[in-house]
C-alpha cells in the first residue's frame, strides 16, 4: 500500500476547513436579512397603528368643521336690511327666527333683485302703503282700499306702525310684495306675513304716506324703491 506523503495530507486537511468559512459568510448572509425583515415588519406596524388614527381624527376635524360652517351661516345670516327709495333709505330688522321661511323667501328676492325699481303702487295715509304689482290677478286692492274703514276697527299689536310684511296669498305665483304699515291696524293675519320691523328711517316712510294720491290711493308721481342692502350686523 502507496503512503501517503505529510504534504498531500496537509492540503487534504486545507480542504476540509473550506467549507466553514463559507457556513460563516452564510450565516452573516441570514442575519442580515433577518434585520431587514424585522425593520420592515417594525416600521410597517408603525405606518398601519398611525394610519388607523387618522380616520377618528379626520372625523373629529370634518365635524367640527360641518359645526363652524354651521355657526358661521348663523352668523353671516342677514340681520337686517335697508331699503333705498326714491325718498331716502329705510332699515328694517329682520325677524329670522319669527318668520324664518318668510325672511329666506325675502332675502333670495334681494339677492335676486326683484325689489329693484319696485314702485309704491298703493299708499294709504294712516294706514300701510305698498310695494308690488298691483294689476296681477288676486291684488290686494280690495282690501287696502278700504283702508279709511278698517282704520276705525280695533287694532291689533303684532300689527302696529312701521311693521315690514308681505302677503299670504299669492295667486298665480304672483312676486314677493311689501307692506310697511303707517299706522296701528286691525289684525291682518289672515292677509300679511310680518318678518321685520322698521328702526331707521321712519321719517322716510311718513314721507311716502304723504304722497299725493288718486282716488285708488295710487301716488300720483312715482315713489319706489331703487336698491336694498343685506347687513349682517
Amino acid at each position: 500500500m502507496a503512503r501517503i506523503k505529510p504534504q498531500a495530507l496537509l492540503q487534504q486537511s486545507k480542504k476540509k476547513k473550506g467549507p466553514s468559512r463559507v457556513s460563516v459568510v452564510t450565516i452573516a448572509i441570514y442575519c442580515l436579512i433577518v434585520v431587514v425583515v424585522a425593520f420592515f415588519l417594525f416600521a410597517s406596524y408603525r405606518h398601519w397603528t398611525r394610519r388607523s388614527k387618522y380616520p377618528i381624527e379626520d372625523t373629529f376635524s370634518s365635524a367640527e368643521h360641518d359645526s363652524s360652517f354651521g355657526d358661521s351661516k348663523k352668523i353671516n345670516s342677514p340681520k337686517y336690511a335697508v331699503l333705498q327709495t326714491s325718498k331716502g333709505s329705510v332699515t328694517v330688522e329682520l325677524y329670522k327666527e319669527g318668520s324664518p321661511e318668510v325672511v329666506n323667501e325675502f332675502v333670495q328676492a334681494c339677492q335676486n333683485g326683484h325689489f329693484k325699481g319696485m314702485l309704491f303702487n298703493r299708499v294709504i295715509k294712516n294706514f300701510v302703503i305698498h310695494g308690488g304689482d298691483a294689476n296681477r290677478p288676486g291684488s290686494t286692492e280690495d282690501w287696502t282700499s278700504r283702508g279709511k274703514h278698517y282704520n276705525q276697527l280695533d287694532t291689533s299689536l303684532k300689527h302696529e306702525a312701521f311693521m315690514l310684511g308681505t302677503s299670504k296669498i299669492r295667486p298665480d305665483g304672483g312676486g314677493f310684495d311689501l307692506f310697511i304699515t303707517t299706522a296701528p291696524i286691525p289684525d291682518l293675519n289672515e292677509k300679511i306675513n310680518v318678518f321685520g320691523r322698521v328702526i331707521k328711517g321712519e321719517d322716510v316712510v311718513q314721507e311716502i304716506e304723504e304722497a299725493d294720491t288718486d282716488e285708488h290711493y295710487r301716488p300720483k308721481a312715482p315713489i319706489g324703491i331703487t336698491d336694498v342692502t343685506l347687513k349682517t350686523e
